[in-house]
C-alpha cells in the first residue's frame, strides 16, 4: 500500500507549500490559504460541509501531480 501524501490532520498551508498543485483545489473549494491556511484539512472540511474522503482523494491526486 502506498503511503498517503495528504492526510486530514495536515495543515493547509503545509500541504500547499509541499505540494503546490494542491493550491487550485483549495481555490476551487473556496478555501482561503491566507487566513484559513492555519487549519487542518479536517477542520476545513467540517467548516465547509464537505466530504473528507472526496477532498482527500482530490488533494492526493494533485499532490502526486506536484511531484511528477
Amino acid at each position: 500500500m502506498t503511503e498517503k501524501k495528504v492526510t486530514s490532520d495536515m495543515v493547509i498551508n503545509d500541504v500547499i507549500h509541499r505540494y503546490p498543485w494542491t493550491l487550485p483545489v483549495f481555490h476551487r473549494l473556496k478555501v482561503d490559504s491566507c487566513c484559513g491556511g492555519a487549519r487542518t484539512i479536517a477542520e476545513m472540511v467540517k467548516a465547509h460541509g464537505l466530504k473528507l474522503d472526496e477532498v482527500l482523494t482530490e488533494l492526493e491526486a494533485a499532490a502526486e501531480a506536484s511531484q511528477s
